[in-house]
């Protein structure tokens, strides 16, 4: 058996190396500090996507120029941020998503109970005026990840009685920032918690009215992604530019969408298949949000 010369040897070992080295890392999802995954007692909170974290849409200490005193919680619902107010005109500011029942409160209370991994029942009357949502739900839903009040909730009294007005997590990350269709005020699982160990039961809660959070926050509006923004020249030419490039992707999306349609049906006439029995591409099943008012 000759061996081959080592010149040889390395020109034909070469593409192999070289395959091996170009192979691409899988990339690691970049994770925000403060929203790190958690293991919490028997559950695991994931860590909040980055996607979610964009400038405002997370959990930063602020100048505060309300006149509230320190260890109050300060909720805005127009401009879907809450604050915890802190020392030398400082807060924590968090981000928050507002539902329909949030919306129903002004004015102040106090946090007369909190619960970790609360359970939830809807009340009988969104069982009358929703049954196809909250029917299935009428016997209560024990405290977990698929519950629609996460990790922690804070529960508002006035004068000694529940007002029905919630603080609570959310596994629905998607939502925060954004106006939703039912429940209270939601934060990030992660934010919940770290509020939940700050405020003890008692402290004080301020809901703002319109007038008030147009004085301290200025005007707001709604950027083309749906999330709120102040509401200044540059965010307007922004939303503009936003609005023309989502056209732009939709239409792409669209056309791929009907070159599809038109190869899964030309695929099913080959095999004498017939167009309304062509089978359709399974589609997985999306999480259903419930509301958050009981």
């Amino acid at each position: 058996m000759t061996l081959l010369p080592a010149r040889i040897l390395a020109i034909l070992v070469l593409p192999v190396l070289a395959a091996c080295a170009s192979a691409p890392k899988p990339q690691e999802p970049k994770v925000v500090p403060g929203y790190e995954a958690i293991q919490d007692g028997a559950f695991f909170i994931e860590a909040v996507p980055e996607q979610y974290l964009f400038e405002g849409n997370r959990r930063t200490e602020v100048a505060y120029a309300g006149d509230e005193p320190p260890g109050t919680v300060v909720v805005d619902t127009y401009a879907r941020k809450l604050y915890l107010v802190g020392e030398g005109g400082t807060a924590t500011r968090y981000p928050i998503a507002v539902g329909r029942e949030g919306l129903s409160f002004r004015g102040s209370g106090v946090i007369g109970r909190k619960a970790e991994w609360p359970s939830w029942q809807p009340t009988a009357n969104m069982i009358r005026t929703r049954p196809d949502l909250y029917a299935a739900y009428a016997g209560g839903l024990p405290g977990g990840l698929q519950n629609p009040l996460g990790a922690r909730a804070l529960y508002l009294y006035r004068g000694g009685r529940d007002t029905m007005f919630r603080i609570h997590g959310t596994s629905d990350a998607a939502s925060i920032g954004h106006a939703t269709s039912a429940g209270c005020i939601r934060l990030f699982n992660q934010d919940a918690i770290d509020l939940y160990n700050r405020v003890p039961v008692g402290t004080r809660v301020k809901v703002r009215t319109e007038a008030e959070s147009l004085a301290l926050e200025g005007p707001q509006m709604i950027d083309a992604y749906g999330r709120l923004v102040p509401e200044t020249p540059e965010n307007i030419a922004k939303k503009e530019r936003d609005a023309a490039e989502i056209a732009r992707q939709e239409a792409k999306d669209r056309v791929a969408a009907e070159k599809a349609e038109r190869k899964r049906l030309a695929a099913c006439e080959r095999r004498g298949i017939a167009a309304e029995e062509c089978p359709r591409p399974v589609v997985s099943g999306t999480a259903v949000t419930v509301g958050t008012s009981g």
